[in-house]
């Protein structure tokens, strides 16, 4: 049984998408603090004013739904619904004023990703999709991308450095491929759900990275899960290890590359 998302929290997700993209549009290429984190990643203002103002709208308006966010942490993380917010996924492309980073706006239900959004700020495209949502960009249906051969698909990854067990077995996956492209985060996914590529397969994600994904691909005729087949829930965080493909023909062709990984 499909579940029924309430309009109204369909309605927050692009109110979030519209709050978040205000905050960071105006530091776009402009002079900031680089800061690193714990883990040697970049965080920068717009990290961190683009989470506040969502992180505000949620408790205004549904103070009841919980929310984890990449910079501050998580609050009624065990409520029914919970919002989960990347507020600039590919921080390293934003601060060099690339725009291949993305907003990712996810929502849980008991613990599985049900909503994504996935929102380009500088370019104006946005990505919403799933369950009982089918995936659109800027509100226009996505195309279904029908490739059913990996010698004519085309694979991407952020980099080979977050590959830190499954690097051989992606360089093994991707020799079948027609070529592998490298860099675009959050971008890679919607990519695939537009049809615009092929295959992706990552390491390392948090849930802030997946959580808005998987609900976009999924809803776009595609599939995304881990390596081993599985639905992506809060317990995938574990390894983070995910793989997406454009429809679930080729998915399952790709699969078992992965599959050697324990």
């Amino acid at each position: 049984m499909t579940l029924a998302i309430p309009a109204e929290l369909i309605t927050l997700a692009g109110q979030l998408a519209d709050a978040s993209a205000a905050a960071i549009r105006p530091l776009f290429r402009s002079a900031f603090a680089i800061d690193d984190k714990s883990d040697d990643s970049p965080v920068t203002v717009a990290d961190r004013e683009a989470e506040r103002v969502m992180r505000a709208l949620i408790n205004a308006l549904r103070p009841q739904d919980g929310i984890i966010g990449e910079e501050f942490g998580a609050e009624r993380a065990d409520a029914e619904w919970v919002w989960v917010l990347d507020p600039v996924d590919g921080t390293k492309s934003f601060t060099v004023g690339r725009p291949l980073f993305v907003t990712l706006i996810g929502l849980l239900h008991r613990g599985v990703p049900v909503l994504g959004v996935i929102n380009q700020p500088i370019t104006g495209e946005r990505w919403l999709g799933g369950e009982g949502v089918p995936t659109t960009l800027n509100g226009e249906a996505v195309t279904l991308n029908e490739t059913r051969e990996l010698a004519c698909a085309r694979i991407g990854s952020t980099g080979p450095e977050y590959l830190s067990t499954g690097l051989a077995a992606f360089e093994a996956l991707a020799n079948t491929c027609r070529y592998k492209l490298w860099g675009g985060d959050g971008y890679l996914y919607a990519q695939v759900a537009s049809g615009w590529l092929e295959v992706v397969v990552e390491e390392g994600l948090k849930l802030h990275d997946f959580a808005a994904l998987a609900p976009v691909v999924n809803a776009a005729g595609g599939k995304m899960t881990d390596w081993q087949g599985r639905p992506l829930t809060i317990a995938s965080a574990d390894t983070g290890r995910v793989l997406a493909a454009c429809n679930p023909a080729l998915h399952a062709l790709a699969l078992p590359a992965m599959q050697v990984i324990d």
